[in-house]
């Protein structure tokens, strides 16, 4: 019996052109975006959002963000602007920012997952650029993937997960930053982190990492974000976040009582982890947090093609961007807190 296979189609412009074609006609797109693969679909209708989330697995009250061609079109899907909005948009859009704002009455609730807020951003990557103004529509766009697995940073891994499910595929090679945008709310007149990102506290002028908690009292109540609520890219084994530096150690341990492990470490990582090395695979080695980061969902995916037990993976300072990692590494290992 013959597979059905997505359309994968290249970036020049005929083939953007038909993607666009696609969206307007209702259909899934997946394409790249600096952070990962999106799944778009349009976002003011309803029928091809909620094929969006039957496709996905997706909990229907788990929002999805919004991508847009430029700021100009931000009140095609947000009810009110706020100068917050408007200041932080100006210093990080195009970019990994998502902003929460209220949401515009003809934005369907299941994007939203029935709250009165919406996600938003402007990707910065030439492809998903090209394409969101040729479509010229807000496009709903998750990561592309399954509900709960590593997000894909390649068009090889949407097609993985997805297969036939989605009409088109746009490849434009690996993701930049590999971990999704930061989202904030931005309806009060502070930043409010509601998701860890490529974007950083220090880079919003958070410096402390309870400042903007500190100033809640004076913001509405907190919007729902995508990638907080449930247990999030997670492989078919098992994930262990160890120290910095224990790597090796740990790895050889679990090898040496049965287990085909997987590790990912602070650079350099070679084989040789002691007398159970040949029951141990090398996934990734990262010299600092935003490599980890970059590398880490195909390291995921490759641990998993190998048929590892476990994945053992070294920890990065929880600061700057070792936040939104740390933050991807406890939910992949199910440590929701």
């Amino acid at each position: 019996m013959s597979v059905v296979r997505p359309r994968v189609l290249a970036t020049q412009t005929a083939d953007l052109q038909l993607a666009a074609e696609t969206l307007r006609a209702g259909g899934l797109v997946a394409f790249p975006t600096e952070t990962v693969y999106g799944l778009g679909v349009h976002a003011r209708d309803a029928a091809a959002v909620e094929r969006l989330f039957r496709v996905k697995g997706r909990p229907a009250d788990n929002p999805v963000i919004v991508h847009l061609a430029d700021l100009d079109a931000l009140g095609q899907v947000a009810a009110q602007v706020t100068p917050l909005a408007r200041s932080l948009a100006a210093q990080f859009w195009p970019g990994p920012l998502t902003l929460v704002l209220p949401a515009h009455d003809e934005v369907p609730s299941a994007v939203t997952g029935g709250a009165s807020t919406v996600g938003v951003r402007v990707p910065d990557h030439p492809v998903a650029r090209a394409l969101l103004a040729a479509a010229d529509l807000p496009v709903a766009a998750p990561s592309a993937n399954r509900s709960g697995r590593p997000s894909p940073t390649t068009a090889a891994h949407v097609t993985a997960d997805l297969g036939a499910d989605v009409e088109v595929v746009v490849d434009g090679g690996a993701c930049r930053l590999g971990l999704e945008s930061t989202v904030v709310d931005a309806r009060g007149r502070v930043p409010v982190v509601l998701r860890e990102g490529a974007v950083t506290r220090e880079d919003l002028g958070l410096d402390d990492r309870g400042s903007d908690r500190l100033l809640r009292a004076s913001h509405p109540p907190t919007a729902p974000s995508p990638g907080t609520r449930y247990r999030h890219y997670a492989p078919r084994c098992a994930v262990e976040v160890v120290g910095p530096g224990q790597g090796r150690a740990i790895a050889a341990l679990r090898a040496r009582a049965g287990a085909h492990v997987g590790l990912v470490a602070a650079a350099p990582v070679g084989a040789d982890v002691g007398a159970a090395g040949d029951r141990v695979t090398v996934l990734a080695a990262f010299r600092t947090a935003g490599e980890l980061g970059q590398q880490l969902y195909g390291a995921l995916r490759r641990g998993e093609q190998a048929g590892v037990d476990v994945i053992v993976i070294e920890a990065v300072p929880d600061v700057g961007i070792g936040r939104a990692v740390m933050d991807r590494l406890r939910r992949a290992a199910g440590q929701l807190g």
